[in-house]
Parts: C-alpha cells; sequence; structure tokens
C-alpha cells in the first residue's frame, strides 16, 4: 500500500534497503547494478513516487517535449505527418505538442520566437508562405528547427520538401494519357510555395504533351473545399475535359460541384487531385491523386530533429555578467547558425490512379451541359 507521506529518496532508500546514492543514481538513469536498479524501482513504485519533470529538465536542459506547427489540424495530409511524427518521437522518449497557424506568418513567428522560451526542446514547422521575417527567425531560432517545405537557399535549418513540380507533371501527363485535351487546373494561391510550385509543374507537362496553355483554365483560389466547388463553377465555359486541382480538398469540392450538375466523372470530365489523402478514397468515384509522401515527410522531419538534438546538446544558462563576460553583448550559443550544416530530404511523388480518370471513351466537341 503506498504511502499517504510524499515520497522523497530518503524513503526510497529505507524502502529498497540501499543507499540514497544508488536512489539518487538510479532514478536519474545513471546506472547502477541490476538488482539494486530493480529494488529502487519496485519501492519507488510502492511509495508512488512520480519523477518531477520540471526538476529533471531544469537538470539536463530538457523538457522532452517537440513542437509541431501545421496550417491547418484538420487537413488530412497534416494528420498524416502527426501520426508518423508522433510515432518517431514518442519511441524517444519525447511528448509531442500541436500547434495550428492557418497559415498566418505571424503566428509561426511567434512559434519560432517561442523556442527561447525552453518550452519545448525542437520544432517542426510546416509554413506554405516563406517570407523575409521567416527567413530571419528560422537563422535567429534558439533551438533546432526542421522545416516541412522549401526554405530558400542559404537558410541554416534542416528541410523535407515535396517535390510538387514532379508531381503536377504526372497527374497532367496522366491525363493527357487518357485522352484529355482541355486539361483545367485548379490551383492554391500563387504567393505560396506549394502554389507556384504546383503551378510549375502543371504549366511544364503541358508544354511536354504539346498542350497550349490557356488562362481560361486556370483558377487560383484558396486551399479548400468550398474553393473547389466555386473554382468549377468559373470553369466550366471554357470546356474542359479534366480538372486537375492542387490538393485533394480542392479536388473533393470540384467533383461535388460538376456531380450536382449532372455531369458524370470521368465520363464528362476527369477530375485529379494532390496529395492521396484519406478524402481521395472517400467520395465517389475515388480519386485519382499524386501521392506526395506525407507521412514520410513527417518521419523524416522527426528523424532530422532528433538528430539534431542527438548532435547538439542543449546549452546550460549563460552565467550572469561578471569580471569574465561582456553584459552587452548577446550570447546565442545554440541559433540556428551555430548549428553546423543543415540537411534536405526530398520526398518522391507518385501517382495513384482511380475511377476517377478512367479513359476517354472518345472525343468530346458538344458543349458541357
Amino acid at each position: 500500500m503506498a504511502n499517504s507521506a510524499k515520497p522523497t529518496m530518503v524513503s526510497i532508500a529505507e524502502r529498497a534497503g540501499v543507499s540514497i546514492a544508488s536512489v539518487s543514481r538510479v532514478l536519474n538513469g545513471q546506472g547502477a547494478r541490476r538488482d539494486t536498479t530493480e529494488r529502487v524501482r519496485r519501492a519507488a513504485t510502492e511509495l508512488g513516487y512520480v519523477p518531477n519533470a520540471v526538476a529533471r529538465s531544469l537538470k539536463d536542459g530538457r523538457t522532452r517535449q517537440l513542437t509541431f506547427a501545421m496550417p491547418d489540424i484538420g487537413n488530412p495530409v497534416y494528420v498524416a505527418m502527426v501520426r508518423a511524427i508522433q510515432e518517431v518521437t514518442k519511441a524517444a522518449g519525447y511528448r509531442l505538442l500541436l500547434h495550428s497557424t492557418d497559415a498566418v506568418a505571424e503566428d509561426e513567428l511567434a512559434v519560432l520566437r517561442s523556442l527561447a522560451d525552453r518550452t519545448s526542446d525542437g520544432l517542426i514547422l510546416c509554413p506554405i508562405r516563406i517570407t523575409d521575417a521567416h527567413v530571419e527567425a528560422l537563422g535567429r531560432a534558439a533551438g533546432p528547427v526542421v522545416v516541412i517545405g522549401s526554405p530558400p537557399p542559404g537558410v541554416p535549418v534542416d528541410s523535407v520538401r515535396a517535390d510538387s513540380v514532379a508531381g503536377a507533371a504526372l497527374a497532367v501527363r496522366h491525363l493527357h494519357a487518357t485522352g484529355r485535351r482541355r486539361i483545367a487546373f485548379v490551383n492554391g494561391p500563387a504567393d505560396t510555395v506549394p502554389g507556384h510550385n504546383r503551378g510549375l509543374g502543371y504549366r511544364g507537362a503541358l508544354a511536354e504533351c504539346g498542350l497550349p496553355y490557356d488562362e481560361r483554365l486556370v483558377v487560383h483560389t484558396e486551399f479548400g473545399i468550398e474553393a473547389g466547388a466555386e473554382a468549377v463553377r468559373r470553369l466550366l465555359p471554357a470546356r474542359p475535359d479534366a480538372v486537375f486541382c492542387a490538393n485533394d480538398q480542392l479536388a473533393l469540392g470540384a467533383a461535388h460541384a460538376l456531380l450536382a450538375r449532372g455531369l458524370r466523372i470521368p465520363e464528362d470530365l476527369a477530375v485529379a487531385g494532390m496529395d492521396d489523402s484519406q478524402l481521395a478514397r472517400a467520395g465517389w468515384p475515388p480519386l485519382t491523386s499524386v501521392d506526395l509522401g506525407s507521412s514520410e515527410r513527417g518521419r523524416r522531419a522527426a528523424e532530422l530533429l532528433l538528430q539534431r538534438l542527438d548532435d547538439h546538446p542543449p546549452e546550460r544558462p549563460a552565467p550572469k555578467a561578471g569580471p569574465e563576460t561582456d553584459a552587452g553583448t548577446e550570447a546565442e550559443p545554440d541559433s540556428a547558425a551555430a548549428r553546423g550544416a543543415h540537411q534536405t530530404a526530398t520526398a518522391l511523388p507518385r501517382l495513384v490512379v482511380r475511377a476517377s480518370t478512367a479513359p476517354a471513351a472518345r472525343s468530346r466537341t458538344d458543349p458541357i451541359p
């Protein structure tokens, strides 16, 4: 039966029949004989001892917490990333804190600055826009950061990116191979990294297939289901025979809008998306989509962050200004610039073909109803 008094090293030592020093070594993970370790742990459990995480973090400079900041916690892409990140970090003894930024730059910058508070040992950041302010904040980050995205060259952080250019080209070439010749494109905002790269892939693949670029077949909007439905309503007068969307949310919205107008998928129009999230398999017909490796990017980002933490242990608190220090100098021994060369990993895209892009039975010349 557990003692009602708060257990201490003294009470644990008495219960285990060992010295206080032995208890200290076992509880702090410093090693002891197997029988001693077992007796101390058994006594600690019987007395209801709970390790003081705050005291431990003050001692070793670690909180054993990591943060993942993403644009939209409801997007299945980021849910897949969370699961992969947590699987890796949990196995390493870390808790994962989640933060949804709504793609607001100031919120992302605030999360970066919060590393200086030591409430988290490291950060995985997934921005869709990278501004000059992001670049400056990443360079001055007080702890290790891994970016899931494409930071500009020279930014001293590890990163994991998707090859959206190649992924978009895969989808367009596939639609062309199925007999489609007027391939519309519903993209996200052009000033975002994914919007810019997917636009490059679309235009490049059109040229490769010998198809002209037609501005009437391109709509830029927000990344979302409702936006996809509205985009299709704007595209129909241009008579597309396929709609390629920059993510699965847009594609699902586009499919709903087409079906609501009595159009058949894929007989009247083919529809394809990107990300190969759960949404691609949720509707009927199931959507062809480009897998950009969401889980793989999350897993690799977590591995890079843990590697960075292992390679660069936390700094002890700096001493107060005195004869040997300069109180007027702001020391940043753990800044991003001081942590060595960064690594970049790329997840390769993969086209997953489903019923929404079955080959066209004939070339359609009649207008869309």
